[in-house]
Parts: structure tokens; C-alpha cells; sequence
């Protein structure tokens, strides 16, 4: 505690320019006037500790705007953070420090009777103790009651009335309240008036621009990012990096949502004219946000959704899309939202005076981000609602060149592949990688999941046989050989795919089974060579193809053990399965007896 209040009286001298200390409504010389917005004082707020009486809740986008670009009132003790500027395209342009992605080492979940034996324990979800936790939470506190305004924050998580939940975020920064204003559910104002007068589900406490304490036990840096499912409260301490709210609310969904029997889902999800809801699971680069965003088919969203009993939902009011090397030739629906109302965080600009932006410039980070409301994409689906999925599709980037480029799965194999969450870095990428580099991340976003694998998988496959989905493993990877020989898959096939599954024309055609991996594969799939669909097939060196198909499989195995302890032995068994030197002998003993009678 004295340590705290010796780096709050730091923090006083370092903003002795009156940022600290100053009202920042108080305006003269014709300047707008905020005072009556604030909120100083609210009896919901003093309820959870915020004193402060600078407070704005739930401000206009073009107020955000005014006050992020105000230099006067906008300096921070932290120069490297940045300016904030407004882009040539309209949007907001703000620089998050030295954090310029999530810190998921510096993520700690609460341990206590709630969560000791229902979270899923371990590198993701890292258990802290109750007063530790507080200590982070009194931190955070103490701070925004000292700086010089607050933003507040009201929003849904989900757009279904019957399972949504009401958020309150608290924070410093105008352009975190855009972010989060773009990211939540936008209440009407009669939902303000009366819904969250009655009080909210969850707390966020954003903090970032203050460090945390390592001397608390179980903080290693000067970022701190505390999860209490019990009390329902996410705290951030020293990062400025808009995404760690996103990302942590997508964590709080993923807890509360399967433990009321209703499937959270790191997934996209479009809509076709016949209302027929096809769901998209991928890790990053492998086609997600780019085969959802069909022009004959109605985008409900770009990243979370829940399965419930009546159908889907998106849980974000907005999108959150990678700027890195975009183009409107490339992505013309994300390169058009970027306009007023956008977020775009940590770019560069070709000519500053300009404020042109350069996509292609990775000075600061290739994790460069934009957060913009669903409304900036044409033809999105709003509510963002639908019915039950007709189609699942499991996204891969396969570069070893093994996997087909489509195969239908079987439940077990469903929940095999689910659980696995497949798909693989391509060599050169990084320096000294000479070969694919495998990535599996369970049901494509362990990172964001508190309970087991299983236990999603499991509601994923009820869901399946209940509703009659159908489950299809697409490969956008490599064909004809693992990386560097061969080459990707045309995208033109890969949509051909996808359309074949829309149409139905898959779900009527005759399989084959592949070797070792078990995958029934289409024999034919219109307007695609038939020799294309087997792997096999492709590869000129077919002894090669033998190894090179083993290892992967071996990969798969040796990944799939940190869940064979409560998954089922039906589903460990639909993955690839490799004969020990051991079966291969005894076979051939077998063999021989059968020869000699």
C-alpha cells in the first residue's frame, strides 16, 4: 500500500501540468462545454469504488472524437503512447505503447470456490490468489479516482435478449471508450434509462495506463491483467492495448455461456438467402474473415458467437480485423468500415501531414488492428442473429500439404478436430524456420477458453446431432507438397468448396476414406480437377508423401495427450491413428500363420 501511494504522488508530479488536477470541463472562450455530461458522484459508481467527479458515460462518437484529439486535455505521463490523430479516411488513429498486443503470460484468473475445480488450470489460465487479485483491483481503483476525467462504458455482450449480458467499462482513454463503444452491443437509450439502472453483470476496470505492482504475488511485469468470475470484474494494469478488453470479456462469455448449456464459439458466421446459418472456426490465416464475408450471403459477424437453443448469436456490436498489409483489392469490405467511428490502433502514415495511412508498414508491429461497428459492413446482418447452423466448417491452413482440401466429419471426428484446432506456420516466416511449423490451439481460441476442451466439444457435438449440422474440414494450405514445394491452394477452389457446401451438393456426395487421418474426402466436387481432392494424388513423390503424412499425424498424436485424460477414448480414437513397429510384426506373424494352415 505504501508503495502504491508513493507512485500515485509520482504520478501527481509527473502531471503537474494539471492534467491530474484540472476539470476537465471547465472551457472558455467558446469551447464546448461538457459539464452537463458528467456523471461525477453516481451512486452505481461509488458503489464499486470510483469517486472520481470527472466522469462520462456512454459519450457520442463525435465527442470521443473531440476529446481524443485535444491535445490540451488528451497529454499522458507515458510520450510514448503517442499523439492521437484523425485518419484521411475518417478514422481515429491512436498508438498503444509499448504493448501492441495481448500479454497472456500476465493473465491471472481468480482461484477460488467458483473456479478452483471448474476451470481448465494451467499455461492459459494461471490461477491468483483472492487478496493478491484485490490488491491489483484496489490499484487500478485508486488510480482512475485520481486522474483527471473517466469514461464509462455501457454495453451488451450479445445481441439475444435471453442470454446476453449488461457491462460497464471504466477507463481513462477516449479511444478505448470508441473501441469498446464500436466492440459491445449498443444499448437503445430507453435500454440505458432502464436496463442498466437496475445495475450490471460485469465490471471493467481499465487501468493501463498505470503499472502493476511486481512485488504482488503473482504479477511478473509492469502488466497485469486480473479475471474475478466470482465478483465479475476485469482489471488491466500497465497496457494500453485496446484488445485485452475484448479479449477477456470473449473469456467471461466462454465461462458463463457452456456452464448454462449454450455453446460460446471463436467463429465467424454468415447467413444465405434461404436463412441457412453456416458457421466458420479458424485460427488466423486460414480464410475466416475472408470466405465469411460472401457477397451472396449476409455476414451476422466476424469473430465471437453463441449456439444456443434458439439459434446463433454475435456477441460483439463491432468487428476487430488485422490492418496489415490490407487492400481494397484484397479485403474491399474491411478497407471501406475504416471511416469515421473506426479505431485503427498503432499504424503509420505514408506523409503524416497527410494522414494517408501506409497498411504495408510494420514499423510498430504486423498486429495492427482496427475496431469498427458491424453497421460498416454492407449487407451485415443486424440484430445479428440467425437460426440453427445447416454447415460448420473447420478452417485450416495445412502447409505439409496432407490434409484434403475438403472431407467430412464424423461427431467423433468433429470434436476430435475441434479439440485440436489445427493449422500450421509457413516456413520463412520467421528466421531459421526451415519446415512448417505445426499451431494447434484448442477449438481454434484455447487462449480465451477457462474450462476443458472437452467440455465444448461435447456441446458442440450435441448441438451437431440435435439440430442435424453438417461438419467439413476445409484446407486453404498446401497441394502437391509440403512447403516449399507445391504451392496453396487457389482461393478459387477453396470458394468452389464452400459454395459446393452451401448448395448441398456435398453433403449428397460419394467419400473416400484417407489413410492414417481417417477423413472422408469427396470423390468429385463441381468445377474442381477430381485428382486435386485427394492429396495423394498430388504429390509426384509418393514415398515422400508416406513420411511426410506420418509425421504430421504423429504431431496431431503427441499434441491430442494433454486431453486424452477427460475426453472420451471414442474421440481420441477418430484422430490419425499410426501402427507401432510392434502391430506392423504381429500383423506379419499372423500373416505367415495363416499361410503355413
Amino acid at each position: 500500500a505504501a508503495g502504491m501511494q508513493r507512485a500515485l504522488k509520482s504520478f501527481a508530479r509527473i502531471t503537474s501540468r494539471g492534467y491530474a488536477t484540472r476539470a476537465y470541463p471547465e472551457y472558455s472562450n467558446g469551447r464546448v462545454d461538457y459539464s452537463k455530461r458528467n456523471i461525477g458522484g453516481d451512486k452505481s459508481l461509488l458503489d464499486v469504488g470510483i469517486t472520481n467527479p470527472y466522469v462520462y458515460r456512454n459519450m457520442s462518437v463525435a465527442e470521443l472524437y473531440e476529446m481524443a484529439i485535444d491535445k490540451e486535455y488528451n497529454w499522458t505521463h507515458d510520450p510514448k503512447s503517442g499523439p492521437v490523430y484523425i485518419g484521411e479516411n475518417g478514422a481515429l488513429c491512436a498508438y498503444s505503447s509499448t504493448e501492441t498486443g495481448r500479454s497472456p503470460k500476465e493473465r491471472r484468473v481468480r482461484l477460488d470456490a467458483l473456479t478452483k475445480d471448474d476451470v481448465y488450470w494451467g499455461s492459459v489460465n494461471i490461477p491468483m490468489d483472492p487478496e493478491n487479485v484485490s490488491v491489483n483491483r484496489q490499484r487500478a481503483i485508486d488510480y482512475l479516482n485520481r486522474v483527471g476525467r473517466l469514461f464509462v462504458v455501457d454495453g451488451y455482450l450479445g445481441y439475444d435478449p435471453n442470454w446476453r449480458m449488461k457491462v460497464r467499462c471504466v477507463m481513462e482513454l477516449p479511444y478505448h471508450a470508441l473501441f469498446m463503444r464500436n466492440m459491445l452491443v449498443r444499448p437503445t437509450k430507453k435500454e440505458l434509462a432502464e436496463d442498466f439502472s437496475k445495475g450490471v453483470d460485469f465490471h471493467v476496470f481499465n487501468g493501463g495506463m498505470f503499472r502493476a505492482d511486481p512485488q504482488n504475488k503473482g504479477v511478473k511485469t509492469k502488466v497485469s491483467v486480473t479475471i474475478d468470475l466470482e465478483n465479475r470484474e476485469q482489471v488491466v494494469l500497465g497496457s494500453l492495448y485496446a484488445g485485452e478488453m475484448k479479449k477477456g470479456l470473449f473469456g467471461v462469455m466462454n465461462y458463463f455461456m457452456p456452464t448454462k448449456g449454450q455453446l460460446s464459439m471463436h467463429a465467424s458466421a454468415n447467413e444465405g438467402k434461404d436463412k441457412d446459418i453456416s458457421l466458420f472456426f479458424g485460427l488466423s490465416g486460414t480464410g475466416k474473415t475472408t470466405l465469411s464475408a460472401d457477397p451472396e450471403r449476409a455476414l451476422i459477424g466476424d469473430d465471437e458467437h453463441v449456439w444456443t437453443d434458439d439459434g446463433i448469436f454475435n456477441i460483439e456490436g463491432g468487428c476487430y480485423a488485422k490492418m496489415c498489409f490490407l487492400s481494397r483489392e484484397k479485403e474491399p469490405a474491411i478497407y471501406d468500415a475504416l471511416k469515421f467511428g473506426a479505431v485503427m490502433e498503432n499504424i503509420r502514415f505514408h506523409d503524416v501531414n497527410d494522414r494517408d495511412v501506409d497498411y504495408d508498414n510494420i514499423d510498430i508491429t504486423e498486429n495492427t488492428r482496427a475496431s469498427y461497428p458491424l453497421e460498416h459492413i454492407p449487407g451485415a446482418k443486424l440484430p445479428a442473429l440467425g437460426g440453427h447452423p445447416k454447415n460448420i466448417i473447420f478452417l485450416t491452413c495445412d502447409a505439409y500439404g496432407i490434409l484434403p482440401p475438403v472431407a467430412k466429419l464424423t461427431p467423433q471426428q468433429a470434436m476430435y478436430q475441434f479439440i485440436t484446432g489445427y493449422t500450421a506456420k509457413v516456413a520463412g516466416t520467421e528466421v531459421g524456420i526451415k519446415e512448417p511449423v505445426p499451431s494447434f490451439s484448442a477449438c481454434y481460441g484455447e487462449a480465451f477458453i477457462p474450462l476443458h476442451p472437452y467440455r465444448y466439444a461435447k456441446l458442440l457435438a450435441e448441438k451437431m446431432e440435435k439440430y442435424k449440422a453438417n461438419v467439413w474440414l476445409v484446407n486453404s494450405g498446401w497441394s502437391g507438397g509440403c512447403y516449399p514445394a507445391g504451392g496453396r491452394m487457389d482461393l478459387k477452389i477453396t470458394r468452389k468448396i464452400i459454395d459446393a457446401i452451401h448448395t448441398g451438393e456435398l453433403e449428397k456426395a460419394k467419400t473416400t476414406k484417407m489413410d492414417v487421418f481417417g477423413l472422408h474426402v469427396p470423390t468429385q466436387v463441381s468445377g474442381v480437377d477430381p485428382k486435386v481432392l485427394m492429396p495423394i494424388n498430388t504429390w509426384d513423390n509418393k514415398e515422400e508423401y508416406d513420411k511426410v503424412m506420418k509425421k504430421l499425424a504423429k504431431k496431431f498424436i503427441d499434441n491430442f495427450k494433454r486431453y486424452e485424460k477427460d475426453t472420451p477414448e471414442e474421440v481420441i480414437k477418430a484422430g490419425p491413428v499410426l501402427q507401432t513397429l510392434y502391430q506392423i510384426e504381429n500383423q506379419l506373424s499372423l500373416l505367415h500363420i495363416c499361410a503355413a494352415d
